[in-house]
């Protein structure tokens, strides 16, 4: 009769334990890997170190702040290269006219957190700037007529999509 009293304890036991172990983790415990990034969006730029003019013309607009702040938000980042193939000129030009720089910069941001998945099933997404920018996924991602290369670039306050071209906004 103790043998028996033994193994129902035991398998008690036992069952107890199972229970406890396949509960699911609370989320304020979630694993390194699921961990929200510590960089916002110009410091994750910044490190990444293929966006020198773009952030050069972010201080120059003075969104600097804005794009370090709260957010969320999505930019569509040009590369150098997509600046460097902007016609002789404008770049400079736009480095002079603040008004007209910010213009250009805020066309390439919206405000809330899109990624990729979500930009799949719009037409246009509406920019700080004001205007909608055209999204086509027929053949790969495009915003205006810009190719997204690199997407979901998770940062502390939205994402970055990585586009070969500067979009500059319709009159």
């Amino acid at each position: 009769m103790k043998k028996v009293g033994l193994v129902i304890v035991l398998l008690i036991t036992m069952v107890l334990f199972a229970s406890g172990c396949s509960q699911k983790a609370p989320d304020n415990m979630k694993n390194e890997t699921e961990k929200m990034p510590d960089k916002n969006i110009v410091q994750t730029a910044e490190d990444a170190g293929s966006f020198t003019t773009l952030i050069t013309a972010i201080k120059a607009a003075g969104l600097e702040e804005t794009l370090s702040g709260k957010g969320p938000f999505t930019v569509f980042a040009p590369t150098d290269e997509a600046f460097a193939a902007l016609p002789n000129g404008t770049l400079d030009s736009l480095l002079q006219n603040k008004t007209a720089l910010t213009r250009v910069l805020t066309y390439h941001v919206a405000s809330g957190n899109y990624t990729a998945s979500d930009i799949v099933g719009m037409k246009s997404i509406k920019t700080l700037e004001g205007s909608d920018l055209q999204v086509n996924t027929v053949d790969g991602v495009k915003v205006g007529d810009a190719n997204v290369t690199t997407a979901d670039i998770e940062t502390s306050n939205g994402v970055i999509h990585v586009i070969d071209k500067v979009q500059i906004p319709p009159e």
